[in-house]
């Protein structure tokens, strides 16, 4: 049996075929490192999961798990008591190393960092494989089996090959003509916004860096939602906007292209109807908002701009057209050499930042497989978005990882963003 390629997997390959595009999460659980064991858990959920080895036929534009035992290694990595600074580091590293996906192949690596009474466990994965909730409830299965906590959070039936997008334009029929109706107006805004400064185009390295908003400041952007009628999705954006902002300072003396833009990934499982726990795939959808942040707005004024656009797409679910958006893209990109490639979505979709929102919270509860202590994340950016901020909620707090093409950001302006972004969010705190 196989299955087929969605939109987004297909375009996901096409990136993969100019620069490495994987992501990883990074748990931190209860109890003492024993490495050996862990390795057999690893294996043996994998091997039980049927995601042992992965091959992909993309003249058919399928792919397809092949049933079998599972090898795979742990890296070890000595960060002492404190282990982060050495796992953002991995995590860089990693984000920038390739799967050698052209025959059958394992579609993950793992890494783990011994912290004394608890333990570090990542996973990088090859991304058109799966989305993050996919890989949250392996992490969880394997979790699951080593801490001895209960029974796995997958049943043993896992569906490894759900029914692509194709069907979603089925279950939502009036998505085209909702699509088409929002064209002009996207069209404007991207020919609105400015550019970002990619010193090199075909320079497609990923820089990372992981940050964490404090317990107090999340409580005061929860409040700050509820009082200022947002999301918390929509006030990271803003934040983001106004963060990025001084970055692009030259745009007030533009013409035309004064606004910024960004992006935002969106989980369409349960527009699919995918049962997300029996279900191992990628199922996203995306959007963009852009805004000219004028000198002076308030992160209130900026937010609640934002939550005007938001509003309007999720009430005509523009999102759920993403697979036409990347279908043409694809097509557009058949005829151009690699390098054009590369410079073709800095050119044509001028996109300056991007956002992947996960409450960690609602996908496992501190009874299943044991507390999650920390947990945090980082993808790649690939050759649209020169910055994503994967945020995820995790206990009472959330966590940042910041990946950015370092031919757009230096690692001082990088710096300068998270900086800037958890200098905003106290004030917020002390307004709150």
């Amino acid at each position: 049996m196989c299955g087929r390629l969605n939109s987004f997997q297909k375009t996901m390959l096409q990136w993969n075929a100019l620069h490495p595009y994987s992501a990883i999460h990074v748990v931190q659980l209860p109890g003492t490192l024993d490495a050996t064991r862990l390795r057999a858990c690893i294996n043996a959920t994998l091997e039980t999961r049927g995601l042992a080895h992965l091959t992909l036929d993309l003249e058919e534009r399928t792919f397809q798990y092949q049933a079998g035992p599972a090898d795979c290694a742990i890296q070890i990595i000595a960060g002492g008591d404190d282990p982060r600074p050495a796992l953002a580091a991995e995590m860089e590293r990693q984000l920038n190393q390739p799967f050698a996906c052209t025959e059958r192949f394992n579609p993950f690596r793992f890494l783990v960092a011994p912290a004394g009474e608890s333990f570090f466990l990542g996973v990088v994965y090859f991304h058109p494989a799966a989305d993050a909730e996919s890989v949250v409830f392996l992490l969880r299965d394997i979790a699951n089996r080593y801490l001895a906590e209960g029974t796995p959070g997958f049943s043993d039936t896992l569906d490894l090959y759900p029914h692509s997008h194709a069907h979603l334009l089925g279950r939502h029929p009036g998505v085209v003509l909702q699509r088409l109706l929002a064209l002009p107006r996207q069209v404007r805004n991207l020919r609105q916004s400015c550019r970002a400064p990619f010193r090199d185009a075909a320079d497609m390295t990923n820089g990372f860096r992981f940050f964490s908003v404090a317990p107090d400041d999340l409580r005061s952007l929860i409040a700050a939602t509820k009082s200022w009628e947002v999301t918390l999705n929509d006030l990271f954006m803003a934040l983001l906007l106004k963060v990025l902002s001084p970055l692009a300072a030259a745009r007030k003396q533009a013409g035309k292209r004064r606004k910024l833009s960004l992006g935002c990934i969106v989980n369409l499982r349960k527009e699919l109807g995918v049962d997300s726990r029996q279900t191992f795939g990628l199922f996203l959808g995306s959007f963009t908002v852009a805004h000219d942040v004028p000198e002076g707005i308030s992160l209130r004024a900026l937010a609640g701009d934002i939550r005007q656009q938001t509003l309007a797409i999720k009430r005509r679910q523009l999102y759920l057209g993403t697979p036409l958006e990347l279908g043409f893209a694809r097509f557009m990109l058949k005829f151009f050499s690699p390098e054009r490639r590369k410079k073709f979505y800095p050119k044509n979709y001028p996109l300056w930042g991007g956002i992947t929102n996960m409450n960690l919270n609602a996908l496992w509860e501190p009874r299943e497989g044991g507390a999650p202590l920390d947990y945090f994340r980082g993808v790649s950016t690939g050759p649209v978005t020169p910055l994503v901020l994967s945020v995820t909620t995790v206990c009472d707090r959330a966590n940042i990882g910041l990946s950015y093409r370092t031919t757009v950001y230096a690692a001082n302006e990088v710096e300068g963003i998270s900086s800037r972004f958890l200098d905003d969010l106290s004030r917020l705190n002390k307004l709150t």
